[in-house]
């Protein structure tokens, strides 16, 4: 009876009974069967713990606000900045007028030739104080026709300074200090060097042989001795008036040898105020259809 009752007893109790968990162990501590596991557990880890560091010390970093001196500090930090190619001429067209390829620097008290734009075909720049012209002033503007020097301080002008106007057709050197003359461009028609210094060995004699073109030739008012020889037969008009002019030949405007020759362009031309007294060369003027204006007797 009681062996039975016992075995009752141990019926009740032992579907109460629960096994007990298993022990729990740290993932960390490698066993003899997951050593790969564990090294693979591990770089999980690491990058996981990285990965979260980083997002904490993103959202921890304050911001930065500059205050008004490092503003003003940037603001007064120079700038260097490239000029753009089709500003390089604005000074120029500034201080004077650019207008359809014509430059106008009158009365603007410079001294020397401004830069001008390469399709400059006309520059006026009378009045001023230009003591000097250059090879360098003309030598990337070919398309020139007409120069206005007129009225500035012009003592010296290189050689070769208008060797590469081909298209030059006008040019004033007018009241200046000028005491000899430049070699001229070949398509020159008008030449203007009234009011100068100029005397007759500041002339070369081929100085205006080889101008075909020339119609306007103005000399007057300066110190020549002698009228130019070789000048061309396109001239239309000369003016020699108020120079020291005291002889001439009969080849200065005709052709000795010719008797039948006559000059058929000449307009003008103007001798008074020379010592020269024109009636005692007759034969100077067989060759033109008018008399040059002068004193005869």
């Amino acid at each position: 009876m009681k062996t039975m009752l016992s075995t009752l007893l141990l019926l009740l109790f032992v579907p109460l009974a629960q096994p007990a968990p298993p022990a729990q162990h740290d993932s960390r501590i490698p066993n003899e069967y997951g050593a790969d596991n564990f090294e693979e557990t591990m770089f999980s880890q690491d990058y996981e713990d990285k990965h979260l560091d980083g997002k904490k010390i993103k959202e921890k970093v304050p911001r930065i606000t500059p205050d008004e001196n490092s503003l003003q500090l940037q603001r007064d930090e120079p700038v260097t900045t490239t000029p753009k190619k089709e500003n390089d001429e604005m000074p120029t067209c500034l201080l004077c007028v650019c207008l359809s390829g014509s430059v106008y620097c009158e009365e603007v008290d410079i001294d020397t030739v401004p830069p001008l734009p390469k399709e400059s075909a006309y520059l006026y720049a009378r009045f001023n104080k230009i003591k000097k012209l250059t090879a360098k002033d003309f030598a990337d503007i070919p398309n020139l026709r007409r120069l206005d020097f007129t009225g500035n301080l012009i003592e010296d002008i290189e050689d070769g300074t208008f060797s590469k106007l081909s298209l030059l057709e006008e040019l004033s050197l007018a009241e200046n200090q000028l005491l000899k003359l430049p070699v001229l461009p070949p398509k020159l028609i008008l030449f203007n060097a009234k009011y100068n210094k100029i005397k007759s060995k500041g002339i070369k004699a081929n100085t205006f042989k080889k101008l075909n073109k020339l119609s306007f030739l103005y000399l007057d008012h300066n110190a020549l001795e002698s009228v130019p020889p070789n000048l061309p037969e396109s001239l239309r008009v000369i003016h020699l008036q108020f120079n020291n002019i005291s002889s001439i030949t009969d080849d200065t405007f005709c052709k000795a040898n010719d008797t039948r020759y006559i000059r058929e362009r000449i307009e003008e031309i103007r001798l008074e105020g020379n010592p020269i007294i024109l009636g005692k060369h007759p034969n100077s003027f067989i060759c033109l259809k008018r008399l040059p204006i002068g004193s005869y007797f």
